[in-house]
């Protein structure tokens, strides 16, 4: 063969290569990949997993988790430049913007359940909560029976709201529920009397309280009335992001990252204020370590 046709050879091979390589990239990577940016979620108000602490800025146990997503994209990708923008979303239009390809993922407070998998995908679980109240300590409340005719308070769009419009409705309470958009409302109008008390996801209400100047007088109670598995969410049947983000979760875990990193956001002091949450880590969070998947708790 002379060289002509040799380097002609080569070039067919190269070209092939090339052009296989960018038929791997699928679905939401192919997205990136095109537009040279990944767009990322990101919450207002959900300390310790993922909140705005001022200018523009993020942070969390939560957002931490999706810059390492973001590295990993970049590794991926080959593009060490990738740009990307962080885009604030709620809990009643977080599975909208994934669905619509607005959100490429988001890594937050978000619960993975058998609901919602019928409209998007989880990552291997990344937190594990049970859903309880938060209220004044002399408000003599201590359980859910407690709630009888009373004002209640919970974020809009979330599991607890579900919850608790369920028990409203079966246990014949007449309690008064607010929904309201994000977690400081929430805990703002339980501050100003306007709610007896607070549902949501125990480890979000310890962030909320952790807000307060005082936090004395803040209590945690009640049974749970679910427990719940957190997750980054993504679009449904995009096997590609999935096996990315669950690569870069079951990494952080299996090499004790993930319980560095759950040491630093709730048994630490955290920004804005300095304050530790206290939060001891629980025996669910710690099998979700141990044995990680994607698995919902109901």
């Amino acid at each position: 063969m002379n060289l002509t046709k040799l380097f002609g050879a080569v070039a067919l091979v190269c070209s092939a290569i090339g052009t296989a390589q960018a038929q791997e990239l699928t679905g939401t990577l192919k997205k990136i990949k095109d537009a040279g940016m990944v767009t990322m979620g990101v919450r207002e108000s959900s300390p310790p997993f993922n909140y705005a602490i001022g200018g523009g800025q993020y942070t969390g146990y939560s957002y931490e988790i999706e810059l390492k997503v973001l590295e990993a994209l970049k590794q991926k990708l080959g593009m060490p430049d990738l740009k990307h923008r962080l885009l604030p979303f709620t809990s009643q239009n977080r599975i909208a913007l994934i669905r619509n390809g607005t959100l490429d993922f988001e890594c937050s407070s978000t619960t993975n359940n058998l609901e919602r998998q019928q409209q998007v995908a989880f990552s291997t679980t990344i937190f594990a909560i049970g859903t309880r109240l938060m209220t004044n300590a002399s408000s003599g409340i201590k359980d859910f029976t407690d709630l009888k005719g009373k004002t209640l308070v919970t974020v809009a769009g979330s599991t607890s709201e579900k919850l608790i419009n369920t028990l409203n409705v079966e246990k014949q309470m007449g309690m008064h529920i607010i929904g309201v958009p994000e977690n400081n409302q929430a805990f703002l109008t339980l501050q100003q009397g306007r709610a007896a008390a607070y549902m949501m996801d125990d480890a979000v209400l310890y962030g909320a309280r952790s807000s307060a100047v005082d936090t004395k007088p803040w209590v945690i109670v009640g049974t749970p009335q679910s427990y719940e598995a957190y997750g980054c969410m993504m679009q449904k049947d995009d096997k590609p992001i999935k096996e990315l983000i669950d690569g870069v979760i079951t990494s952080m875990q299996k090499s004790g990252e993930m319980a560095k990193l759950y040491a630093k956001w709730f048994e630490q002091p955290i920004p804005p204020r300095n304050v530790s949450l206290d939060f001891p880590m629980s025996d669910a969070v710690k099998q979700t370590y141990a044995n990680p998947n994607d698995k919902a708790f109901q």
